[in-house]
C-alpha cells in the first residue's frame, strides 16, 4: 500500500509539473513571432494575444517588440477587448510617437475607442452611430482628426476623413433625437436648447433644418410666436443652399 501510494503521489507530481510547464519556455524570439503571427491569420486570438505578451516580454529590445505591439493592439481589439487594445495604443504612441505606423495605431485607437469590431484594413460598413456614448464619438473623432492633420498623406487619412464626417452626422442625429423626445414630452424649454446645439454645432448637417423647425415650434407652443417667426424666417433662408459636413 504504501508503495502504491508513493508511486501515485510522483504519478501526480509528475502531471501537475508537465501542466506548469510553458510550452513556450525555450522559443525564441522569432519562434515567438511567427507562432503569434500565424495564431493572428488564423483568428486566434487567445494564442496570439499569448504568444505577443510574452515576445514582448522576453525581448523587449528584440527586433520584434515594436511590430509585436502593434499586433497586440490588433489582437486585443478584435478579440472585444476595446480597453486593453486603447491602452496599448496609447502605450506605444507614447513610446514612439514618431513611429512609422503611428497613423495605423492611431486608427486602431479610435476604432477600439468605439468599440467597433470591423476587418483588417476593410472598408468600414455605414452604421447608425446615434446612439452610441456621445463621449466616446468625440474622442474618437478628435483622434481620427488628429491622425488626418499628423499624417495626411497616410494610407487611413481618407478613411478617417470618412468617418469623422459619419461621426459629425451620428452626433447631429443624436442630439436632435433628444431634442424630438423632450418636444413630445412637451419640455419646450429643453427641446429648444438641444436643437440649438444642432444648429451651432452641426450647422452644416441635414439635421439643421429639422432643429429650426423644432426651435420655431416649441416658441409657439411656449407662446413665443415673435422667436418662432424669426426662426422660419431662418428656415426659409436656408433652405435650397447645399449641406456639405465641415467640422
Amino acid at each position: 500500500m504504501a508503495v502504491t501510494a508513493i508511486t501515485l503521489a510522483t504519478a501526480s507530481c509528475s502531471w501537475l509539473e508537465s501542466l506548469d510547464k510553458d510550452p513556450t519556455a525555450d522559443w525564441s524570439a522569432d519562434k515567438l513571432y511567427t507562432e503569434a503571427r500565424a495564431a493572428l491569420e488564423e483568428s486566434n486570438w487567445t494564442d496570439a494575444k499569448d504568444y505577443y505578451t510574452k515576445l514582448e516580454a522576453r525581448y523587449p529590445f528584440g527586433t520584434y517588440a515594436q511590430q509585436a505591439q502593434i499586433e497586440l493592439i490588433y489582437a486585443n481589439w478584435k478579440d472585444g477587448d476595446a480597453a486593453q487594445a486603447v491602452q496599448g495604443a496609447d502605450r506605444f504612441l507614447q513610446a514612439y510617437p514618431n513611429h512609422a505606423n503611428s497613423d495605423y495605431v492611431m486608427y486602431l485607437k479610435a476604432l477600439a475607442t468605439l468599440n467597433e469590431n470591423d476587418g483588417w484594413f476593410a472598408k468600414l460598413a455605414a452604421q447608425d452611430l446615434a446612439e452610441r456614448d456621445a463621449n466616446a464619438a468625440q474622442e474618437a473623432f478628435d483622434i481620427l482628426k488628429e491622425l488626418a492633420l499628423r499624417f495626411p498623406d497616410s494610407r487611413y487619412a481618407p478613411e478617417a476623413r470618412r468617418r469623422m464626417h459619419q461621426l459629425v452626422l451620428a452626433q447631429a442625429k443624436h442630439e436632435l433625437g433628444v431634442a424630438e423626445y423632450y418636444y413630445v414630452r412637451h419640455a419646450y424649454v429643453a427641446a429648444i436648447q438641444h436643437a440649438q446645439r444642432v444648429v451651432s454645432e452641426f450647422q452644416n448637417t441635414p439635421m439643421r433644418d429639422d432643429a429650426l423647425e423644432i426651435i420655431a415650434n416649441s416658441y409657439d407652443k411656449l407662446e413665443m410666436h415673435d422667436l418662432a417667426a424669426d426662426t422660419r424666417r431662418v428656415l426659409e433662408l436656408n433652405k435650397g443652399k447645399t449641406v456639405k459636413v465641415r467640422r
